[in-house]
């Protein structure tokens, strides 16, 4: 096969990429715009190789994109280029928008347009790949509940509500034009090549620099929590087996409260890094404001994804979280070319706001 991967110079899709290079005869071509947290060093070990290749593509523009899938003629499309950060969300909602609902109302049109013309025998074996978030289905209120592939939307940021847009675009688009999809929703994802503004990434490096860990409110948010290789392997066996037309959640089994996410993190530093002056690393928590509609709890029933199509995690929340941050400790040039000056404002500029209005 050869796959068109959408913004697979992210975290989620630059996974996707090297486990499809590394582990399959297939060939991948990544389209991906380079924003902010797009980073091409994520791909070194698969950026020579001949059944690779990368198109300098914003998914807005349809020009672009026809030229893309004349030019390469792929078999499958996985969609994961988004904006994907609820507190970038909720500051400035226009990206999100723009990105993750006319972005993929645009490259559904492109894809239809390559898709409809097409032999038959290549028609019926095509595949667009949509991945998505459970952050669409809101907040869990019992502690039993689980999200299933059937639980009514109910989306509470700016972000989470332009991928539940971008889910009823592919729906629509299967239903209206037969065009064949799949969609995924997964829980929070964390490993190696985490651009740093997300939670466990971001508390790594603070504490190795011994500036603050911001928990927002008690910490007591709930979120299972995906081993990004483990999210890879799932995506890629839905596009390769899964049944058109349906969903699958893909979580990990591994449900946390943020505050235990930190403390592990903190601990293991102090294991791995026991020079540190910042040892013990969990007197550098500080709690801030909580975020505007935060959600309390998410977990995910993926039992489906299990039973139709045998995927199951490896990686246990401890194994994971030990590799991610033994990657980090070893990665410090990658950390350092990531870590921009602008972004670096823009944490200190979001979390001091929020420290300022306790």
């Amino acid at each position: 096969m050869k796959i068109l991967v959408t913004g697979g110079a992210g975290f989620i899709g630059s996974a996707v990429v090297r486990h499809i290079i590394a582990n399959t005869t297939d060939s991948v071509v990544n389209v991906d715009k380079l924003t902010y947290a797009g980073n091409l060093e994520s791909l070194q070990t698969v950026d020579q190789n001949g059944r690779y290749a990368f198109e300098h593509v914003d998914i807005c523009n349809r020009e672009d994109l026809d030229r893309v899938f004349r030019e390469h003629q792929p078999d499958a499309v996985m969609h994961l280029a988004a904006e994907s950060h609820v507190d970038r969300s909720i500051s400035g909602p226009s990206e999100f928008i723009q990105t993750n609902i006319i972005g993929t109302y645009v490259l559904l049109e492109a894809a239809r347009g390559y898709w409809s013309a097409l032999d038959e025998s290549r028609k019926s074996a095509f595949r667009f790949h949509h991945i998505s978030t459970d952050e669409v289905y809101g907040d869990l209120h019992g502690p039993e509940d689980l999200f299933t592939e059937t639980t009514p939307y109910q989306p509470s940021s700016p972000y989470s509500a332009s991928k539940a847009s971008s889910d009823h675009l592919v729906r629509a688009w299967a239903r209206t034009y037969g065009l064949p999809t799949l969609v995924t929703n997964c829980s929070n994802n964390y490993g190696p090549f985490h651009f740093p503004e997300k939670l466990i990434p971001l508390v790594i490096l603070n504490a190795l620099e011994g500036k603050p860990l911001p928990i927002y409110g008690k910490g007591d948010q709930i979120r299972d929590w995906l081993f990004v290789e483990d999210h890879a392997r799932a995506l890629y066996k839905v596009v390769t087996e899964g049944e058109v037309g349906e969903t699958y959640n893909i979580g990990g089994h591994n449900e946390k409260q943020n505050i235990e996410v930190v403390r592990t993190v903190c601990a293991l530093l102090d294991e791995l890094r026991p020079d540190s002056a910042f040892r013990p690393h969990v007197e550098l928590l500080t709690y801030v404001q909580d975020r505007p509609g935060h959600d309390l709890r998410y977990a995910i029933d993926a039992s489906k994804i299990q039973r139709e199509l045998g995927w199951v995690p490896e990686e246990t929340f401890e194994s994971g979280i030990r590799k991610t941050v033994q990657w980090y400790l070893d990665n410090p040039e990658w950390v350092s070319h990531v870590k921009s000056g602008s972004y670096q404002q823009w944490i200190d500029k979001n979390y001091a706001e929020r420290e300022d209005k306790e």
